[in-house]
């Protein structure tokens, strides 16, 4: 069931098959499955909605464990563990990234920039989210991969209001372009000077 979460096929927001359905699917018994359901409950993968059905919550365990411990929207929060999370995943990038993970970053900012131009903010959140997802990728770690991952199911959550005063006069903020160019000129420590820059800059819109 956790595979089926993480994969997508049933996709967060959705509400998955009832009891009989999952028996049949799984082939085991119906305790098996209500445990499962259970743990997964607890795990805040899944929610229970009185009278309603069981719904899919999030793909990532990690996600529902990083809004239980932040006190509120926490967006400083949030963007001090990205600090950490995309200092790193960048300065490895810089050593690892391949030219293909490197064109994947500029398809992500060409996009981004591009939605900027046609002031579709929604769009360009999107697509930021995966620009920042594709740089921890490229990292090449894959328990940062996996850390990011809950992270960006909370930033899907947050993004619209740090894009709204981080982005400016339809301008992209400052670093994102010298991060993929220190990537791809194999520097790391212009790569998390690069992260740095952009994370402050958001840090100071909501402030």
């Amino acid at each position: 069931m956790q595979d089926m979460i993480r994969s997508g096929r049933w996709p967060v927001g959705d509400r998955i098959p009832p009891e009989p359905e999952l028996v049949a699917h799984f082939g085991v018994g119906r305790n098996t499955i209500r445990e499962a359901v259970r743990a997964l409950e607890h795990s805040g993968m899944l929610v229970p909605r009185r009278g309603d059905g069981t719904y899919v919550r999030s793909r990532n365990v990690l996600a529902a464990a990083i809004e239980r411990c932040l006190p509120g929207p926490a967006h400083l929060e949030l963007l001090e563990a990205r600090r950490a999370v995309e200092a790193q995943a960048a300065a490895s990038a810089a050593e690892r990234a391949t030219p293909e993970q490197i064109a994947a970053l500029r398809a992500c900012l060409a996009e981004a920039e591009h939605a900027l131009s046609r002031t579709d903010v929604a769009s360009y959140a999107q697509a930021d989210i995966a620009f920042h997802a594709s740089l921890v990728d490229a990292s090449g770690n894959t328990l940062l991969v996996e850390l990011y991952g809950g992270i960006v199911e909370v930033m899907q959550r947050m993004h619209a209001s740090i894009v709204d005063a981080s982005v400016t006069d339809g301008r992209h903020p400052q670093g994102h372009r010298e991060l993929v160019d220190a990537i791809e000129a194999g520097d790391p420590g212009a790569a998390r000077a690069a992260v740095h820059s952009y994370l402050d800059e958001a840090r100071r819109g909501l402030t």
